[in-house]
């Protein structure tokens, strides 16, 4: 679909949520620079500028390896991990070797900063290293809201990323911007005004993914009320990047939409699993206050798109 579309479909979904940076006016954007520049201060300082190197085979089995790339920014490369196996593309890798039977190959090239315009050369560099990836994990858009990018603009270049890999024949699944809302070093207005806009552009990047091929995963609640509840145990130390533990919850949501994607996830009765199929633009803005949900294309009595849109599947799994 052209880009003009995904921004028209984008920009509706954020309609649907809420009014944004409009809602914001002249003052309180001007605070909001001002907070946002004192919260940089103190965001990743104890850790660097990269996450550690996670790269490698993960699991044992027998046949070809499963080739998982990670793309996106800090959260992706995991800063604020202690160890490589802490990081969410090992997590998701670990747990995928073992429900696939097989060895699992992880290449990382997420870059600490990055925002949706950087994907594009990330894509480059992970396509040179591994050109068929059976799924590439994305996790971006909290520098896209800390850079005041339009949710349009971000969620435009975030789907042609995302058609370049599923040209490459690579499964999808993006983790959509977290909830900053619930991050210590912002302070209010930002706090308020930062979780409208983080949930703005997660129903935009929601309808971009779908729109070219690919699933999302709400991660509303990577820095949502588990976060605020316990911060000591699921922030790091930078009180803004999650700690293992907090890494450790974001892979679990991802976990099964990357499983799911390459036809590995059993759905076993009982489950509770919880679908509704919307049109496009409004399963976006539900998925962005109903942390943890996926959201993909689908179908609707033999057709991919109804009055108001493309088809998609809302699902929430149980336990979440």
């Amino acid at each position: 679909m052209a880009g003009s579309t995904w921004a028209r479909r984008a920009a509706t979904a954020g309609a649907v949520y809420g009014a944004g940076l409009a809602a914001a006016g002249a003052l309180a954007v001007g605070v909001v620079v001002v907070e946002a520049q004192l919260a940089r201060r103190t965001v990743g300082q104890p850790f660097g500028t990269a996450g550690p190197d996670a790269d490698g085979v993960y699991g044992a089995g027998p046949g070809r390896l499963l080739a998982v790339g990670v793309i996106g920014d800090s959260s992706a490369d995991g800063l604020g991990a202690q160890t490589p196996e802490q990081t969410p593309g090992a997590i998701v890798a670990t747990g995928l070797a073992a429900v696939a039977g097989r060895r699992v190959r992880l290449v990382n090239r997420a870059v600490v900063g990055a925002g949706s315009r950087d994907l594009d050369a990330q894509v480059d560099r992970l396509l040179a290293a591994v050109p068929r990836p059976d799924v590439v994990v994305v996790m971006v858009g909290a520098n896209d809201v800390t850079g005041r990018v339009r949710p349009a603009d971000a969620a435009r270049t975030l789907g042609e990323a995302v058609v370049r890999l599923r040209a490459a024949g690579a499964e999808v699944v993006v983790g959509t911007c977290p909830d900053l809302g619930a991050v210590e070093p912002v302070a209010q207005p930002l706090r308020s005004i930062a979780r409208r806009w983080a949930r703005d552009l997660a129903a935009a990047q929601t309808v971009a993914v779908v729109e070219a091929g690919g699933r999302s995963v709400s991660l509303g609640d990577l820095l949502g009320p588990e976060f605020t509840a316990a911060p000591e145990e699921l922030f790091s130390a930078d009180r803004f990047h999650p700690s293992p533990a907090g890494y450790a919850r974001a892979a679990a949501a991802l976990l099964p939409a990357v499983c799911t994607s390459l036809g590995l996830w059993p759905e076993l009765p009982g489950s509770g699993r919880d679908e509704r199929v919307l049109p496009v633009a409004e399963a976006a803005a539900a998925a962005a206050h109903e942390p943890g949900t996926e959201v993909e294309a689908t179908s609707r009595d033999g057709d991919e798109r109804g009055p108001a849109g493309r088809w998609a599947r809302l699902r929430r799994r149980g336990g979440r």
